[in-house]
């Protein structure tokens, strides 16, 4: 499969920077996974959005993917019960 390029938009990245230390390294860790994988096993794709999720814990990841591009763009990070809103 082919690699996707990583693309982690300004706001993400500003919400990856205020996770724990410990947090952070696990999200890093799935987000690169991504771009060998862009549709993992335990991935979901959100309703009513052309986005989709994935979980490390109590932090999900929300990303697009444009499969003609080969560009995984995150848009969100954040704690479950914030990062829907």
């Amino acid at each position: 499969m082919a690699s996707y390029r990583l693309v982690i938009k300004r706001p993400a990245a500003k919400e990856l920077e205020d996770l724990t230390l410990k947090d952070r390294r696990r999200v890093v860790a799935r987000i690169r996974e991504l771009a060998s994988h862009p549709r993992p096993p335990g991935c979901e794709k959100l309703s009513g959005a052309e986005k989709y999720r994935i979980r490390q814990g109590d932090i999900r990841v929300l990303y697009e993917i444009a499969d003609r591009e080969a560009v995984i763009t995150i848009v969100r990070i954040g704690h479950r019960r914030d990062v829907y809103g």
